[in-house]
């Protein structure tokens, strides 16, 4: 009986700190995303009548809002599998006894701490029609590219996104990576296994939740680029860097809720579908390998 009334006290505490947490999500981030879900399948959002689907038929009849969903689709189907290999090649060289090696783990966590709009500034510097790199192509002869104004977006879109991820990334996988205890590592050298086997039959099997939960990161962040897209190229960046959250942006100073609202549901449902999918295949690898 005393238990029980401890138990209960301690579920009431815990409650009362949980409860400020669970305010503020509910009311900036559940009630309006459920709010917006109803918006979608309304034509007004006072006194709007049900429409069902049409909304949804609108949206992907738009050109514009279907090239921001195969570019950003294609941003980050390519940018997340970089940034995680990446991310984990750069792990695997920082957890051996290399020189500096505490000095580059702090360089890789730089990223995370300084401002992105001050850090966007000297990517613009940087990437400008005048700026430090084309400077430096045209010293050595060749001509300037306007990187922000071509299919060359993308690729720098890629190379801010992946500077400013790796190092969260790099933290994740060394933690995972100390975590694997070195007997088995030792037990594969007595009986001649080479890096290549120790690499792929204990490092990546005991990294799988890891790279699992490292991946899952990336896809959030990936769907989060618009604060760099948006400060390095502006509302109406190029075409190749049109993202869905530029369409989104646009429809709400537009005051075109619906489509707004719409698109908004859609990005979240593809993305619980593929988190979902995740989650599943990390369930399936992890059963194979017990």
């Amino acid at each position: 009986m005393r238990f029980r009334k401890w138990s209960i006290k301690q579920s009431c505490i815990a409650a009362c700190f949980l409860a400020p947490s669970a305010i503020g999500f509910s009311v900036f981030y559940f009630i309006p995303f459920v709010m917006g879900v109803y918006y979608s399948f309304t034509n007004g959002t006072s006194e709007g009548s049900f429409v069902g689907f049409a909304n949804y038929q609108d949206l992907l009849a738009s050109d514009s809002f279907r090239k921001a969903a195969i570019n950003t689709a294609l941003f980050t189907s390519v940018s997340v599998p970089i940034t995680v290999v990446i991310s984990l090649f750069i792990a695997l060289l920082l957890n051996q006894n290399i020189y500096l090696r505490n000095w580059l783990r702090t360089a890789y966590v730089l990223p995370l701490v300084v401002p992105v709009a001050s850090v966007v500034l000297i990517w613009q510097i940087l990437f400008d029609w005048n700026g430090a790199l084309n400077s430096w192509l045209s010293s050595i002869g060749l001509e300037r590219v306007d990187w922000m104004k071509s299919e060359w977006a993308r690729v720098v879109l890629s190379v801010v996104y992946a500077w400013k991820n790796i190092g969260y990334n790099v933290i994740l996988f060394l933690a995972g990576l100390q975590g694997i205890p070195k007997d088995y590592y030792e037990t594969a050298e007595l009986e001649g296994a080479g890096v290549y086997h120790q690499f792929t039959r204990i490092t990546l099997v005991y990294l799988t939740p890891t790279t699992f939960f490292v991946a899952l990161m990336a896809l959030v962040s990936s769907f989060r680029i618009f604060r760099e897209t948006y400060l390095i190229a502006g509302d109406y960046p190029h075409d190749s860097i049109y993202m869905l959250q530029h369409y989104m942006n646009n429809m709400f100073l537009s005051l075109d809720v619906q489509k707004l609202t719409s698109a908004a549901t859609l990005m979240v449902a593809c993305m619980l579908i593929i988190v979902s999918g995740m989650f599943a295949l990390e369930r399936r690898i992890s059963s194979f390998t017990e």
